[in-house]
């Protein structure tokens, strides 16, 4: 397959592959640059950026399930000051799409993030999370109601003239209200599933794996119910859909992709290989090579129900 086979586009971003590094699982990209170029992926999204820094919630925050991991980092960042003076300068270098994932306790201080970076060189897009379940205040709550949603979206749109995608959380009954409300919003994309509200329990100590008792599951346990919401959304939304939960192969991407993703981000499987990323892409070549498929972007959206 050519390599301009891969490219893809999400709105006005045109990537050169759909892989995506999911935020949270890749650092700023400095963290992978001895095992992968973070340029090569179609695009790098770091962890969280608040407008002032997190510690991040107690230790233990990390657990590994069956088949996936929970984790309860709770945004750990330095803070907007000191990822616009130290980090974003050296992600400027990937030569690839950047999209800044921004948090916030309130919608105020989600405005105040976007105006931050509003005429920063090289934040191709912002991602909203209002996702995370690891954080006592902000973040979910502004995802798990469809007006919340498409206020908060709304009033980033005011501060911010370049992409906007809504990260969404599962932890919904109704994923096709919240991802429209999101478009009403003015979002241009939206990305899905975030983690899962879970938990673990060491049954020897009696005590729950994670100091902060519940975290966000991810890995391949949740891919079924990611690939059931990114469906869902897609058949509900007009604006591009990037799918993401318990990708691990080529042949995952291609689902999601089938399922009515324009792309996708890698989270969890680069713990286990950090340049997975670049594997996937490659798999998903082969696969189109292999089913006579000329550009990735005929796969989207294929899905046969009858």
């Amino acid at each position: 397959m050519e390599p301009d086979s891969l490219e893809i586009s999400i709105g006005p971003l045109r990537a050169k592959n759909p892989i995506f590094s999911a935020s949270g699982t890749f650092g700023y990209g400095e963290e992978m640059e001895s095992f992968v170029d973070p340029g090569i992926y179609g695009g790098v999204i770091g962890k969280s950026i608040s407008l002032h820094p997190r510690a991040g919630n107690p230790l233990p925050r990390v657990a590994e399930t069956a088949a996936g991991m929970l984790n309860s980092i709770g945004l750990q960042n330095p803070g907007i000051d000191a990822f616009l003076r130290e980090v974003l300068p050296r992600m400027r270098r990937y030569r690839t799409i950047l999209v800044v994932n921004l948090v916030g306790d309130s919608i105020e201080e989600y405005e105040a993030l976007a105006e931050r970076l509003e005429g920063e060189a090289g934040a191709d897009a912002i991602e909203l999370n209002i996702s995370c379940p690891n954080c006592a205040a902000g973040g979910m709550r502004f995802g798990i109601d469809p007006r919340a949603t498409e206020v908060l979206v709304r009033r980033v749109r005011e501060k911010y003239r370049r992409p906007i995608i809504a990260k969404l959380t599962p932890n919904v009954t109704d994923i096709a209200a919240i991802a429209r409300a999101a478009e009403d919003g003015g979002a241009d994309g939206i990305s899905l599933i975030n983690t899962i509200l879970a938990m673990a329990v060491d049954a020897r100590t009696r005590r729950p794996k994670l100091a902060n008792v519940m975290g966000g599951l991810s890995g391949p346990a949740i891919k079924p119910i990611a690939l059931r919401m990114v469906y869902q959304a897609a058949r509900a939304v007009r604006i591009p859909v990037i799918g993401l939960g318990g990708i691990m192969t080529g042949e995952d991407a291609v689902e999601f992709l089938i399922a009515g993703a324009r792309a996708v981000q890698v989270g969890t499987a680069s713990f286990i290989d950090p340049a997975a990323g670049v594997r996937i892409a490659a798999e998903i070549g082969a696969f189109c090579d292999q089913h006579g498929v000329a550009r990735v972007a005929d796969l989207v959206g294929t899905l046969r129900v009858s």
